[in-house]
């Protein structure tokens, strides 16, 4: 093994981006003037006059992410627009001088408050790019960016996660901003710094479209340059024409095999976020009330990316009277039953295991078990294949199998299979490539007591922390998995 792969292999996330990917699924909330002009990007004209969400109920907001089982909500509370949700100091368009409230109100407060006392992290989305200040285009601005920053950072509590996209088209003037990224990021370590910076930032990585598109190898070690991608102006959207939301792009559907990491200065450890829309849109439309996704469409998804080794990021606009429209929080309501019910029964939680190898009795293969992510199952230094036959302790059915490698140690698992014994003879169930912090591996159903897996590919040793097994409620065992075909055993399947 040459050294680069050795040092691919012992990259490992930061405390902070561990404890967002442990979030799995949290949602994003796109609310303000554009929700009463209906347009997906305001001009930055628009009078604040027009704000004014009469049933405003941040708890129904919580309540909704909560019934689909999302841990967080990311608002957005400055759009390109420039039409600030909270008074800030730094700016009259805001807030303060609409109807809502008497001119008094702060629905950061409102929503941050909500999240806390339901239990549910709390982030922000400011976007860099202002249509509306005059200052746009200069130095100035970023003085003001960074100021309005600092409001959201030191008067909201503690947020999870600082999200900014790429756009970059003129303001109000004509010019275009060159963003001072270093600095924003100086003032977010300063503030928040336990806070991810999601997309144009350090911390987690875009997955490359809004279409919901993921990867069938999604690596969290990744060349360093790709810190860089959606910062460079060139990149980033320009204009609204309802393309770049289904841009998937093909290019980069392999970021961090041996060979895409080859011959790389550095490397990093940068997970991605799959983040789309419940709607067409990001912003409440009122002709998108019978558009809202499927429970299949968000099932699916779901599994590519919180079972792809990535997050989910999935928004949820709210319409003019304040509140998620019914039709998205019925499905919400839909989705976290489905995902609740698949996964509240283990049916490998007292199962046993032999292993080929192990490295000593406290990394024996029984950690797979005992439900403890600091404990995990690894071989010796340099063993990069291996083999464990899980035992069910008797036949069991089950369509889902949960897989978790011990990201504290590092990625290491490149391929493998898994089969399960038909009388006397292994059938191939699925296989798959990379695990990271989560692989949901789905197939039609198949009643057997033991299952083996092979890691067929690794790099320095493998870890595993988590081997789980379920069976889908039955309503939904037929779901389409992948192109719309389902898996079938012996027939491979992320």
């Amino acid at each position: 093994m040459n050294s680069q792969i050795q040092n691919a292999a012992r990259i490992v996330p930061s405390a902070r981006q561990l404890a967002w990917q442990e979030l799995e699924f949290y949602s994003f909330i796109h609310f303000g003037v554009n929700t009463y002009t209906d347009k997906e990007w305001g001009l930055g004209d628009e009078d604040p006059a027009i704000f004014n969400p009469v049933e405003f109920d941040a708890k129904q907001w919580v309540d909704v992410c909560k019934s689909a089982g999302m841990k967080g909500l990311i608002l957005t509370c400055k759009h390109h627009d420039g039409f600030c949700l909270w008074p800030s100091a730094f700016t009259e368009h805001s807030v303060k001088n609409s109807p809502w409230r008497g001119g008094n109100g702060d629905l950061v407060k409102e929503v941050a408050n909500a999240c806390r006392e339901g239990g549910i992290r709390f982030g922000v989305y400011l976007s860099p790019w202002d249509r509306h200040d005059q200052r746009y285009g200069s130095s100035l601005y970023n003085d003001y960016f960074k100021d309005q920053l600092r409001e959201l950072l030191t008067q909201y509590g503690d947020i999870f996660c600082v999200w900014f996209d790429g756009a970059c088209g003129e303001g109000p003037n004509g010019l275009k901003q060159v963003y001072d990224w270093d600095g924003y990021y100086e003032v977010i370590r300063e503030c928040q710094p336990n806070a991810v910076i999601s997309v144009c930032g350090p911390d987690v990585r875009w997955c490359g479209n809004e279409a919901g598109h993921t990867r069938e190898s999604e690596w969290s070690v990744v060349p360093a340059e790709l810190q860089d991608c959606e910062k460079i102006q060139e990149n980033s959207q320009h204009v609204d024409d309802g393309e770049f939301s289904k841009r998937a792009n093909s290019r980069d559907e392999n970021l961090g095999s041996r060979e895409a990491i080859d011959g790389k200065d550095k490397l990093i450890w940068y997970p991605a976020e799959v983040n789309t829309s419940i709607r067409p849109g990001w912003f409440y439309h009122a002709s998108e009330d019978e558009q809202v996704r499927s429970l299949e469409e968000l099932l699916n998804i779901y599994y590519k990316s919180v079972g792809g080794n990535a997050t989910f990021l999935l928004n949820l606009p709210p319409d003019k009277r304040g509140l998620i429209h019914e039709n998205d929080a019925k499905r919400m309501a839909e989705l976290g039953q489905t995902i609740r019910s698949t996964f509240q029964h283990n049916l490998a939680s007292h199962a046993h295991a032999s292993a080929t190898e192990i490295l000593n009795q406290n990394h024996a293969v029984d950690r797979l078990f005992d439900g403890n992510k600091s404990t995990f199952w690894c071989p010796r230094e340099g063993t990069e294949h291996a083999s464990i036959e899980i035992d069910l302790n008797q036949e069991q059915t089950f369509d889902t199998i949960v897989l978790k490698e011990h990201v504290l140690t590092g990625q290491r698992i490149e391929k493998l299979k898994l089969e399960y014994l038909d009388q006397a003879t292994w059938k191939p169930l699925t296989e798959c490539t990379t695990i990271g912090y989560k692989r949901i591996c789905r197939f039609t159903s198949v009643s057997a007591r033991h299952i083996r897996l092979t890691i067929e590919e690794s790099r320095l040793f493998p870890t595993l922390s988590a081997f789980e097994v379920y069976l889908r409620p039955r309503s939904f065992s037929a779901l389409k998995c992948k192109d719309g075909v389902l898996a079938h055993p012996g027939h491979p399947h992320q």
